[in-house]
């Protein structure tokens, strides 16, 4: 079983998923030089996506690319020209992030029963909708985005399986544990600079 599931696994997968395994360790650590790790994962993943008949998944690492170079200059940069903080949402970014997973969900769902043949939209949509949300979380530094891209992981390792895209479901899985981690870091960081403040 495992020596068949390692010749079905392509470079561009094997890639793609190490790149990204850099990616989420350097994000979880606060270093803003995740996203150029994520920028070459991403561009792999493109590939991968598109010949698995993931519509929906392609078109999300499209956005992630966008947003990858977005994040990088927004982390390093941002309004007062020095690296933003990791902060919590305000109720104005939380009905945004709602919006977001709604507009995007239905968006993906009437495209992919409409004018593909994949036979996931709901999954495919789902997962999309919620890592659009997390990762402009993410670009903006707020904590709240590891708990959206972990909702979109959950759905993503079923898909990835049924798709038999197998080395993408381990690394859902380590990104799952990861956001986990990752959350709790981002929470003592804001934790330790508020008691600074005080």
């Amino acid at each position: 079983m495992m020596q068949e599931i390692l010749l079905k696994t392509t470079w561009p997968e094997w890639f793609g998923v190490f790149f990204s395994i850099f990616q989420v360790l350097l994000a979880r650590k606060n270093n803003s030089n995740n996203y150029l790790f994520g920028i070459a994962g991403i561009s792999l993943t493109l590939y991968v996506m598109m010949q698995s008949k993931l519509y929906a998944e392609f078109t999300l690492n499209l956005y992630y690319l966008v947003m990858s170079i977005y994040g990088w200059l927004y982390w390093k940069f941002g309004k007062q020209q020095s690296e933003t903080k990791i902060s919590e949402t305000t109720n104005q970014e939380k009905l945004i992030t709602a919006g977001i997973v709604v507009g995007t969900f239905s968006l993906f769902y009437i495209f992919l029963t409409r004018f593909t043949d994949s036979d996931v939209p709901v999954l495919d949509s789902l997962v999309s909708a919620f890592a659009w949300a997390g990762m402009w979380l993410m670009a903006r530094r707020k904590i709240e985005n590891w708990i959206l891209l972990n909702v979109s992981n959950i759905i993503a390792i079923p898909l990835l399986i049924h798709k038999e895209l197998y080395l993408y479901a381990g690394l859902t899985a380590f990104l799952f544990i990861v956001a986990i981690s990752g959350y709790i870091e981002w929470r003592k960081i804001i934790k330790s600079k508020s008691l600074k403040v005080a």
